[in-house]
This record gives C-alpha cells, structure tokens and sequence, in this order.
C-alpha cells in the first residue's frame, strides 16, 4: 500500500488502446492512484493529466502527467509528434475516418509509384484544412457538435508543419517501377498507365508540429493522388520525448493497482524536459527559486533551464544575463 503523503511526480507512459478516449485514460490512471491508497478521497488524489488529446479511434503514447509533472503538459501539447497511419483509397467520409459516413466515392487508385512523388508536396510548412469533426471551437462551441447537429460552419486553415513524411517499410515502390526507375524514362509510357501497381491503400508515417490533423493530411494526400480517402489505422509512436518503447499497455497498469510497483514504470519529473539544460542550486539559490524571487549573478548561459537541488526538482527557469527568474516552480 502506497503512502499517501509520498505523492508520485513523473510520467506515465500509456500504450492507449483503441475505442479509450483520453479522459477516460486519465480517469483509468487515477483509478489505479486509488486502488494503492494514494486517495481515498477524489480530492486527495495527485494531480492527473494527459500530454496531448488521443481520439478514441487512435492508439498509441499517450503521455500521463502525474503530480508537479502536470505543470508541463502544456509543453507536451506544443511538441512534436509522431504517428503511423493508414489511407484507404476509393473513398472519403464525413469524418475523415472508419467512423463517419461516406460522403463520395470514386474507382480511381493511384499508382503505388506516384505516392513517394506527392508527398514531398506536403512536408515542410503546409496550410491545413482541419476537420469539421474536431475540438477546434467555434463561436464557443465544439465544430464536432455543430457538425453532428448538422449546423453548415466553416473552419479557418491554418499553419502547419509536416517534419517527415514517408511510406512504411513493406509499402515501396512498384516492382514494375523499380525496372525503370534507374532510366529516368516514365514507365506509363514504356509499358502503360495500367501496368504500374495499383495501390488499394498505404501506410505513412509522420512527423508533424503540434495542430496537425493527421485524418486531414490523409484526406488531401488522396485528393492529390487524384483519389479520395480516409483514415483506417491511426498510431503515435512518439509524443514529444516519450516513445511506444517507454509505454505500458492498460493491461500492466491494471497490474499496478493490484500491486505491481508504480515507481518501475514512473519517469521522472525531468523525463518531459528532453533538450533543456538541468541547473545545480546551491539551498540558497534554491530557496529564493521556491519564493518566486529573482537570482542574479549566475555564470550560465542564457536560456530555459531545470533548476534541481541535488535530485529534486525545484523549478524551471529562465537566465538572462546571468539573472534567474523562475518560468514555473515545482511544489516538491
């Protein structure tokens, strides 16, 4: 049974199945908080949040903030990320997704060999059409539940930044293409259109900036293939620093609240601080941070930094100049 005063700061790492919403992930932790004693009460429970919204129909990390280390999702939420996806051809839906209905069809599939080509179109920094079935507000409310109203909205495009973005291994080029690829001669007009391999689907994986719509990158690659297409298998893999390789599945967390140690799966605090240089305190200096006041005279360089006293974090801080102000304290 834990002890309820040695409240746990760090990060779980969820391998989040499909058909869980994230506040339902959230909830499942907190459950488990219980479950080992560290509140009885709702309200005594440490803080619990998640680093970046999962739809139910993906699967993959999902970043749980656990106590102090809930003052960086916002962080998280402003991180890059990483997902492997899947197009279907031949369709698209209002959704975007396998949860939506199908609003056009078409025959047309594009040739296996066209793809690698069009994507390059879209990686850098893109306009997005997000999805109308999506958080995004407008006029204070959801664009999700106006579109399930059936309410006519439009949604402003916005910037974006595609990092990477390249087929899965196992899904290359065309065999037929690959003959002619080395010739520079276009193999539609060596051997006919009809001969290239026809792809009924493909799988991606990108790198994307915090707002992007993977399901409305899915709908404007097919468009640009001159398909359509939506989304049938969604996963991140990666959330910021976090990978699938630190994630547990919902099956090892239950394990947890039936008695499997919390502090073999709990990063630490810092883990969600990937980049930012750690900044030793001496207990004065330590002192002042946890005070909110200003330290000057320190030789380091300018920038954010992770002031620790010895091993516990104190706060994350800004130097300029040689003074420290502190950007977000940690109650530790």
């Amino acid at each position: 049974m834990a002890d309820p005063a040695l409240r746990p700061h760090g990060w779980l790492i969820l391998d989040k199945p499909t058909g869980l919403g994230s506040t339902q992930a959230v909830g499942a932790v907190k459950r488990v908080l219980r479950e080992l004693g560290y509140g009885p009460k709702l309200r005594d429970l440490p803080k619990v949040g998640h680093g970046g919204t999962l739809d139910p129909l993906a699967e993959g990390v999902l970043p749980i903030a656990l106590g102090e280390a809930t003052k960086l999702t916002g962080r998280m939420l402003d991180a890059d990320k990483t997902y492997e996806f899947t197009i279907q051809f031949g369709a698209e839906t209002d959704t975007l997704d396998t949860e939506g209905e199908v609003t056009a069809t078409t025959d047309r599939r594009p040739p296996r060999a066209a793809i690698p080509a069009v994507l390059e179109h879209f990686t850098g920094a893109i306009e997005q059409l997000p999805p109308k079935y999506s958080a995004l507000k407008v006029d204070g409310r959801r664009a999700y539940d106006l579109a399930r109203a059936g309410k006519d909205f439009a949604l402003a495009t916005r910037h974006v930044t595609i990092h990477s973005l390249e087929m899965a291994s196992g899904a290359g080029w065309a065999p037929l293409y690959s003959t002619f690829a080395s010739t520079g001669s276009r193999p539609d007009a060596e051997i006919g259109y009809e001969a290239l391999e026809m792809a009924d689907s493909v799988t991606l994986i990108a790198n994307v900036s915090k707002g992007t719509y993977i399901r409305s990158l899915a709908r404007d690659i097919a468009r640009a293939l001159g398909t359509l297409g939506h989304v049938t298998y969604l996963r991140r893999t990666k959330a910021g620093p976090f990978t699938e390789g630190q994630a547990i599945s919902l099956d090892l967390l239950n394990e947890i609240g039936k008695g499997a140690r919390l502090q073999d799966h709990l990063l630490p605090l810092e883990a969600g601080l990937d980049g930012i240089p750690a900044l030793a305190l001496d207990p004065e200096s330590a002192q002042a941070a946890r005070q909110g006041r200003v330290v000057s005279g320190l030789p380091h360089p300018d920038g954010l930094h992770f002031a620790k006293l010895g091993e516990v974090p104190v706060a994350l801080v800004e130097i300029e100049g040689g003074t420290m102000t502190v950007v977000r304290g940690f109650n530790i």
